[in-house]
């Protein structure tokens, strides 16, 4: 792996990007309605499993599979709220911990539907495993020849990709700011600051909690999407619950909070957790990849509680509100 790979930073930025989405949602279900999802990661395997078998076993044009890949993360989204948003905060934590792995568990074991462990290379074969993939490739090399005739030769399909996730992810931040700053924004944070207080003036709680639950769905769905388009092979190992804790992570980095925080949160959290690769220098250099493996796993853990003893706000949450919470 070089450190000076210009491709290889671009593969990063565009994670980054996905990982803004991914926050996004998590940012809507706890920051504003204060609903504890540790399950997030099973919007995005739904949608991208739903996409894959529609493409390749149906047949389906690529953009209303995809459509129906955010259905499906939805659908899964109601599964979870309706019986449990009228409840306390920690039965929907539970029940999308138990989600999370339950669609992995299914995604390796109904080998017939979704190809198994060896997940979208198991669909039809390998001579076919791309074919939900095929669509947003041209997509990607149509927009990249369109750049050409600005970037040059510097104008690729990898930085085509950068520019889609990244036009998505501002879109996406804006649209959800305006929503923030609306009544539907300020009542979400009313029943995260006191819930009994915003049913005494007549707030359907139950409702709006669901309605944060299933937007966050939708964009666990739309970054799993984005993850399968980026890595064109996936399979169940690729949706582990610690893609939901990353996106944790990037909250705090950033400051739980604060919306536009979201992407300086997935920016810092991306370069700490790529830089800790380049831990190949001496003395580590005696030690087996594999041991190096822990190491980097644990070099990020001290790292970030190093940062959260600092700096507990995030880099630009606001201490004050800290104190108030309390």
């Amino acid at each position: 792996m070089d450190v000076f790979n210009p491709a290889f930073w671009t593969f990063v930025a565009i994670m980054a990007g996905i990982y803004v989405v991914l926050a996004l949602g998590l940012y809507v279900q706890f920051s504003l309605a204060g609903l504890p999802n540790f399950g997030h990661v099973a919007f995005m395997a739904v949608a991208a499993y739903t996409m894959a078998i529609l493409v390749v076993r149906a047949a389906m044009p690529l953009p209303v599979a995809a459509i129906f890949g955010l259905v499906a993360a939805v659908a899964l989204g109601c599964l979870l709220g309706i019986p449990s948003v009228r409840l306390r905060a920690d039965y929907l934590a539970i029940a999308s911990v138990a989600a999370g792995e339950m669609v992995r568990y299914l995604a390796t074991n109904l080998s017939w539907l979704t190809g198994g462990p060896l997940g979208s290379v198991g669909l039809l074969g390998p001579a076919r495993f791309v074919s939900y993939n095929a669509g947003w490739q041209d997509l990607l090399d149509r927009l990249s020849r369109a750049l050409s005739s600005v970037l040059g030769s510097a104008a690729t399909p990898d930085r085509a990709m950068l520019l889609v996730v990244w036009s998505l992810a501002g879109a996406l931040l804006w649209v959800f700011r305006r929503l923030e700053r609306s009544p539907w924004g300020r009542v979400l944070r009313a029943i995260r600051e006191d819930e009994t207080a915003a049913t005494a003036v007549g707030k359907h709680v139950a409702a709006f909690k669901l309605q944060a639950l299933l937007l966050g769905a939708a964009l666990g769905g739309l970054a799993g999407l984005l993850l399968a388009w980026q890595i064109g092979v996936f399979s169940p190992n690729d949706f582990e619950p610690t893609l939901t804790f990353y996106a944790y992570l990037i909250l705090i980095f950033g400051g739980m909070n604060r919306l536009w925080a979201i992407p300086v949160g997935a920016a810092v959290f991306s370069l700490l957790y790529t830089g800790t690769q380049f831990l190949t220098f001496f003395p580590l250099s005696l030690v087996d990849s594999g041991s190096r493996a822990f190491l980097r796993l644990f070099s990020v853990g001290f790292l970030l509680v190093l940062f959260m003893m600092i700096r507990p706000q995030g880099l630009l949450g606001n201490r004050r509100e800290l104190l108030l919470e309390k």
